[in-house]
């Protein structure tokens, strides 16, 4: 079963890319984040094009910000839209963001999650980020070992996960409270299978728009996925197709797959293809280019 998770940055505007790589790439369970489509309008727009691929497909939208999805191939059952309990923004007792869903999909429960982004630290959205993150925790513990938690986490695990630790000093993504909630699902029992299979290996899947960042290699490995007990084991290959953040009006970010039981494109990674002229480690002398908040909820990565 191959289970791929990709922030597509607008599923509408990312359709002809989209589209063809479903058909490349042959994914049987796909999380998509920022689809920034209400569930009418997805529906619509994309519905007919999964059915005829064979899938299956649950979103939970909001209309211009956010926006989950999950496409199945191998089922689609008991699905949830967000998780109970989940704090809202600005008021936690607000309507929850469209940030979570989840399904039973070839046996796993399968979240598709895009986390907020947490703006600044110390700031009421980080605040928030925390919160909800500590609400997930407590609502996969009880089947954390039959899960796989997928998407755009917004949390670089470790300093190895982006260009140069000095370059994001003083900003989200990195800080000791973020990494420490990520740690606390991992205490679980899930694997972050990426890294798991790929130890010491150079590896992002977001790299800014602006300022050749991409071709620089100067990125960020804040997509994630975390595999429980009963899943880790069955992992073949896990890698980043890099190749999806190439040419035309591409997303910001590349799609995570991974391959259980049977890899057909090989034991190959951890990104594919490799960067051709990366900046080496904390060589660039490049300022950190942050994208600003466009609107309410919006957690740009």
């Amino acid at each position: 079963m191959r289970v791929a998770t990709w922030n597509v940055n607008s599923v509408k505007q990312r359709i002809p890319r989209l589209l063809p790589w479903l058909d490349e790439r042959r994914p049987d369970v796909v999380c998509l984040q920022e689809t920034k489509l209400s569930d009418d309008v997805f529906d619509t727009v994309l519905g007919p094009e999964f059915t005829d691929r064979g899938y299956e497909f649950a979103h939970v939208g909001q209309g211009q910000w956010n926006g989950v999805a999950i496409l199945s191939r191998v089922g689609l059952s008991e699905v949830r839209r967000g998780f109970d309990g989940a704090p809202g923004y600005p008021d936690p007792e607000s309507t929850p963001e469209a940030r979570a869903v989840s399904a039973i999909c070839g046996g796993v429960r399968v979240y598709s999650l895009y986390v907020p982004n947490g703006r600044e630290p110390d700031s009421d959205h980080y605040r928030y980020k925390l919160a909800w993150l500590d609400r997930l925790r407590e609502v996969v513990a009880p089947e954390a070992a039959t899960t796989m938690l997928c998407g755009d986490i917004n949390i670089a695990p470790a300093d190895a996960d982006v260009f140069d630790p000095k370059a994001y000093e003083g900003h989200t993504h990195v800080t000791e409270p973020e990494r420490a909630a990520l740690a606390g699902l991992e205490d679980l029992g899930l694997t972050d299978v990426v890294r798991t299979r790929w130890p010491s290996e150079r590896v992002f899947s977001y790299w800014d728009y602006r300022a050749g960042m991409f071709h620089k290699d100067l990125g960020m490995r804040i997509d994630l996925i975390l595999a429980g007990a009963d899943t880790a084991p069955r992992v073949a290959a896990a890698w980043v197709d890099r190749a999806a953040r190439k040419g035309s009006k591409p997303s910001d970010h590349a799609p995570v797959i991974v391959d259980l039981d049977d890899a057909p494109d090989g034991d190959i990674g951890p990104m594919v293809p490799p960067p051709s002229n990366p900046a080496r480690r904390g060589s660039s002398k490049v300022s950190l280019p942050q994208a600003k908040d466009v609107g309410p909820g919006r957690a740009s990565s």
